[in-house]
């Protein structure tokens, strides 16, 4: 779980410590250098490299794209992103329509495109860096579907806002 007082650092640090981890130990299982470690949870690097980050999230148990979000390299809709909030909770009438529409339609796709990976990759035979691929592609776009589902939310919320102020007016 993401808390917005945290840098991707001290996400980074609290989860090593939870599981137990030195940051050397972390390091070694990541496969990557102790230095840049020590620099990422310092704040020494506020943006770290999108792989380095990937290798360490599979590690300490933290998704991807919160590490992401939290080093300013992605984004989430939950109460920490307030634009997108903002913006999709401002539409009205048809926009509101249309982007509900469009939006369900996405995670539809996504959500069969997911099932037919996970299917490939209990029936294909792909060697280990294919099958690492199709995971993180599937990681993602789980995330995604999460992402644009909050989306649906808010503007299932903004729908009904406006059906009760057209209400009111009648």
């Amino acid at each position: 779980m993401i808390n917005n007082e945290e840098t991707v650092g001290q996400m980074i640090a609290r989860a090593r410590e939870e599981k137990h981890l030195s940051k050397r130990e972390l390091s070694r299982i990541a496969k990557i250098s102790d230095t840049e470690l020590a620099r990422i949870e310092s704040g020494e690097r506020e943006i770290p490299n999108p792989k380095t980050l990937r290798k360490i999230s599979k590690v300490i148990g933290l998704n991807y794209n919160d590490l992401m979000y939290a080093a300013g390299l992605g984004f989430q809709v939950t109460p920490l992103n307030p634009f997108l909030i903002n913006y999709y909770s401002g539409l009205k009438g048809d926009q509101i329509v249309d982007a509900i529409l469009n939006t369900s339609s996405v995670i539809k796709n996504w959500e069969e495109m997911v099932e037919q990976f996970k299917k490939d990759l209990e029936e294909k035979d792909y060697n280990e860096t294919q099958r690492e691929q199709i995971e993180q592609t599937i990681e993602d776009t789980e995330y995604q579907i999460r992402t644009a589902k909050e989306i649906v939310n808010v503007l299932n919320s903004a729908r009904r806002k406006e059906n009760i102020e057209n209400a009111k007016k009648n």
